[in-house]
């Protein structure tokens, strides 16, 4: 099972620092949440675990190997990224799509095989795509695209999904759609899957672990019902709150108390 951790990490965009001095480590084997208010640094700090921005200082550790020092295809084969609302060319089916996420095990002297194959029909059943497989991407629904998106990453038959905002522009049903989707993919297939989510509720439903970033640094980690408390929400996202068990699954659920309520 790969381990993802990071020491002293330090992350910036035009000379503008963003995450600072971070160490963390991602359990392997389940599902965790990046949470945090806007322009905190949950996206950015995705993108540094990926290796799609280069740390300032400190490092990126996939098990013991810093990432630095990895070549793009070994990374590919061990971790798959799905960015935020990510774009396809017009026309583009379904299948061929999720066959791009062969792409790092192709080389010169070997092009599609029949390995690729097996693990693109596999992408396709496991996200319940088959059938519309030969669809053009841009006539599916939100959630259909979605899932084809992750029908791809799952194509590249990693341990590691970093997924940034699966579920934005989606309405509720997608969202849990989805969410549901990488649930079942962490609980049958034991995928490490680190994803950044808004909506607190949802985070604590699905992961195993929080990570609340204020300000680019942890502000806490741990279990849901550690990590998801009235002062921190209070402290990360300036929102005063109730905090009482979903009772549905029983995780912490967030009820936040706007200045003016309904009489």
């Amino acid at each position: 099972m790969k381990a993802l951790s990071t020491n002293s990490l330090v992350l910036a965009y035009d000379g503008n620092t963003i995450i600072y001095d971070l160490t963390l480590a991602i359990p392997g084997g389940k599902i965790t949440a990046l949470v945090g208010a806007n322009g905190c640094g949950k996206s950015t700090l995705l993108r540094g675990l990926a290796r799609l921005l280069k740390p300032q200082t400190g490092a990126v550790y996939l098990d013991s190997a810093a990432m630095s020092k990895l070549s793009t295809k070994e990374i590919a084969k061990q971790l798959g990224i799905l960015t935020q609302a990510p774009t396809a060319p017009e026309g583009l089916t379904v299948r061929d799509l999720v066959a791009q996420g062969r792409y790092p095990y192709q080389t010169w002297l070997q092009q599609w095989s029949k390995k690729d194959e097996e693990m693109v029909e596999i992408a396709l059943a496991t996200t319940d795509l088959t059938e519309l497989a030969d669809r053009a991407l841009d006539t599916l629904s939100g959630g259909q695209k979605q899932r084809a998106w992750i029908a791809m990453a799952l194509a590249q038959d990693t341990d590691i999904l970093l997924l940034d905002e699966p579920t934005t522009y989606l309405d509720l049903a997608h969202q849990i759609e989805v969410l549901d989707l990488l649930l079942e993919l962490n609980q049958t297939q034991k995928r490490t899957i680190v994803m950044v989510l808004h909506d607190l509720n949802q985070a604590c439903r699905y992961a195993d672990y929080l990570v609340a970033v204020s300000n680019g640094r942890v502000y806490t980690a741990g279990e849901p019902s550690l990590v998801m408390t009235e002062e921190m929400v209070r402290e990360v996202f300036g929102l005063e709150c109730r905090i009482v068990s979903d009772p549905v699954v029983g995780t912490p659920m967030c009820i936040p108390i706007g200045k003016k309520t309904r009489s």
